[in-house]
């Protein structure tokens, strides 16, 4: 019986390393009649086939752990494929599904380590649907059921990364006119919290309001303010870390943007604010970093952003600053590019400061470079680190 589970096992590891090349050869050598899915994107109904393919080399160093210990620098170049499909019966209604690569444990990061410089491990290679959804559009109004992105507007991962989708619904409405070359938007919805890839762990509720204004012809100004609702879920944890599987979190976000995009040289101006409203117990804080006090629920992110990646040739430089204490966000919803804190599926992205700097530019076929390094320390005990990543990366 043993052997028969472990033949299983190399069979199912083998299907998904095939599909995982399957969808890597799509993206780099380009999809099956390509002028078939084009003639349904113009007309708004049909087919829409789409996908995209990222090489990354990262470089880890200066890094010590929670302890103090020092970890060792690391190398590695990694990969990330998606692939989906949008299936549009009329102008109103879209059916869309997406495959992505990645460890199916990991909620945070889709990339696969194709090569480890510092002769550690690659992980898994596994293939899962991070999206299965139905959309409706009509008018100013707006909804989705399934599994999909968070629905809110954001300039950054800070607060909730892109690759960490829900399961549930979400409407809202946009474009209220606003007295002279003002809109207002509101969106809110409820799903479960992913727990990885395949399970989940908790609820989130969540509602924004976002307000924009044309100043003038080429200056955009625009505000948002929010609230993510998170209840967890004991004893329901396969993968989350820092006891973000039964902590709950109550945390309004406020957001300010001023870009002037339309402008010779695009400049953009941004600012975050976080605050979790929850209050803590001592026992609350089980599992979060040494140090952790009850209220550190505040955080903040300003950013600044020269330049954009439009056409060949573009480029951008940018700037950011962030101060995250440790209860302002969901570590384990947050982003994971700053740091290499956690485990090998799971960043623990809060309690900390630091600074990216990021270079980009356009070259040509439609690849896109783009570089940042990352330099961060923990608010509350010796972990810290330095971080450089260089991002090729291609949509079709």
């Amino acid at each position: 019986m043993q052997k028969i589970i472990i033949t299983q096992k190399r069979i199912i590891s083998k299907i998904n390393v095939i599909l995982l090349l399957t969808v890597f050869f799509f993206i780099l050598f380009g999809f099956p009649n390509p002028s078939f899915s084009q003639a349904f994107i113009q007309d708004s109904t049909g087919i829409d086939i789409y996908g995209d393919f990222r090489f990354r080399f990262e470089q880890d160093w200066n890094s010590e752990t929670s302890t103090g210990n020092e970890r060792d620098d690391r190398a590695r170049a990694r990969v990330r494929g998606r692939i989906g499909i949008k299936i549009r019966p009329n102008k109103a209604f879209e059916f869309e599904a997406r495959l992505r690569s990645g460890n199916k444990n990991s909620q945070q990061s889709p990339h696969v380590t194709i090569a480890d410089f510092s002769n550690n491990s690659t992980g898994k290679k596994d293939v899962i649907f991070d999206k299965y959804n139905f959309k409706l559009n009509r008018n100013n109004f707006w909804l989705w059921g399934g599994r999909n992105e968070l629905p809110i507007w954001k300039q950054n991962e800070l607060l909730w990364d892109d690759d960490a989708t829900i399961m549930g619904g979400a409407l809202g409405f946009r474009n209220f006119f606003l007295g002279k070359n003002g809109n207002l938007s509101f969106n809110t919805g409820y799903a479960l919290l992913p727990d990885g890839m395949i399970e989940d762990s908790g609820e989130i509720e969540f509602a924004q309001f976002v307000y924009s204004r044309n100043i003038n012809d080429a200056t955009l100004f625009a505000a948002a303010g929010g609230l993510l609702a998170m209840q967890g879920e004991d004893n329901a944890v396969t993968n989350l870390l820092s006891g973000n599987d039964s902590r709950d979190y109550v945390i309004w976000i406020g957001n300010l943007q001023l870009n002037t995009k339309k402008s010779a040289i695009p400049l953009s101006l941004g600012f975050d604010f976080f605050y979790n409203s929850k209050s803590y117990s001592d026992s609350d804080l089980v599992g979060t970093p040494t140090g952790t006090d009850n209220d550190d629920t505040e955080g903040y992110v300003f950013q600044i952003r020269l330049g954009n990646l439009k056409k060949k040739g573009n480029w951008l430089i940018g700037y950011s600053f962030a101060d995250i204490e440790a209860l302002a966000v969901n570590a384990s919803y947050a982003q994971d590019d700053w740091m290499r804190w956690g485990s090998a599926t799971q960043t623990r992205a809060s309690d900390f400061k630091g600074h990216e700097i990021r270079v980009g530019t356009v070259l040509p076929l439609k690849w896109k470079m783009l570089l940042r390094l990352y330099s961060v320390e923990s608010k509350n005990n010796p972990e810290d680190g330095n971080r450089l990543r260089i991002d090729f990366n291609r949509k079709f």
